[in-house]
Order: structure tokens, then C-alpha cells, then sequence
């Protein structure tokens, strides 16, 4: 089954929320706008402080697998491209290491989510290979969010 990117997908709430609201549909860099998506979502998310900030990291992870387990099902495709949720879930936990607001963090931050989400070290490839449905589509995101979480967390040391 070839599929076609159509927005009326957007109309089933589990696409709309696998598709990072419709980012996903992009002909292009889907995986690049999904953590664009992600950068207002995780902004809003610092207002209310750290511990929403992770209580709301491991609910975009946990449901994720639902959100984009079940996207994938209907879409008869594992791990379309246009499946985002696992890129807003990854940039969340990037972000909780990030030691202030400061607009280089947030480059910082994407910089190093989508080096690791695109170059895929070891374990991030075997997580994204070896793994089926939701979980699989899941995991290698949040091991990149891990990874460049920890590349900031060296980054404070560092510059401190």
C-alpha cells in the first residue's frame, strides 16, 4: 500500500497528535519539524517549572508509544517519516537538562537531538532496528533525548 501524505488525516486525533499537528505532513525534514513543533510545546511546559517539565517528559513517552503505535497500525506503515510524536518526546528530555532558558541552550539542545537522531550511535540504532510497533518507534528518540541531554549536562560543567 503506497501512502500519500493528506491532511485530512489530521482529523483522527491520534494522527493529529502522531503527526505533531500536521508538521509531520511536510514534504521534507518531517523528523527536523517535529522538533521544531516541540520547541513551544517544551517552552510552555518550563513555565510551570522542572517537575511538570519531567512529569510531562514521561507522559509524552509513555503515551507515545500508544500515539505512535497506533498511527503506524492504521497507517499499514511502521515508522512512517511523517510519525513525530517520537521527536517532540525526545526533544522534552533533551530540555530537562538544559540549565537556563537562554535561547543558546535551545540551539544547543536541537543541535545535539537531531545529531543523535539522524546519526543513530550505538545503542540508538540497535533500539530503532530491532524493535517493532510503538516501543521501537519510540526508544531510539528517547535515546537520543538521553544522549544529548547528557552532552548538555557536560556542556554546564564545562562553561561553569
Amino acid at each position: 500500500m503506497k501512502w500519500t501524505a493528506e491532511p485530512r488525516l489530521l482529523r483522527q486525533p491520534v494522527h493529529l497528535l502522531a503527526f505533531g499537528f500536521g508538521a509531520g505532513l511536510l514534504p521534507r525534514a518531517p523528523g527536523t519539524f517535529g522538533t521544531l513543533i516541540a520547541i513551544p510545546i517544551v517552552a510552555g511546559i518550563m513555565q510551570f517549572g522542572w517537575q511538570v517539565h519531567v512529569a510531562f517528559a514521561i507522559a509524552a513517552c509513555v503515551t507515545g508509544v500508544w500515539i505512535c503505535g497506533e498511527s503506524a497500525r492504521r497507517l499499514g506503515v511502521h515508522d512512517h517519516s511523517g510519525i513525530v510524536w517520537d521527536e517532540i518526546a525526545g526533544f522534552t528530555i533533551t530540555m530537562l537538562a538544559a540549565p537556563s532558558r537562554d535561547w543558546t541552550w535551545w540551539v544547543a539542545g536541537f543541535a545535539l537531538f537531531r545529531l543523535f537522531d539522524i546519526w543513530k550511535p550505538w545503542p540508538i540504532r540497535e533500539a530503532d532496528h530491532r524493535l517493532r510497533g510503538g516501543l521501537g518507534i519510540m526508544l531510539d528518540d528517547i535515546l537520543a533525548g538521553l544522549f544529548a541531554a547528557a552532552c548538555l549536562l557536560v556542556l554546564t560543567v564545562v562553561e561553569s
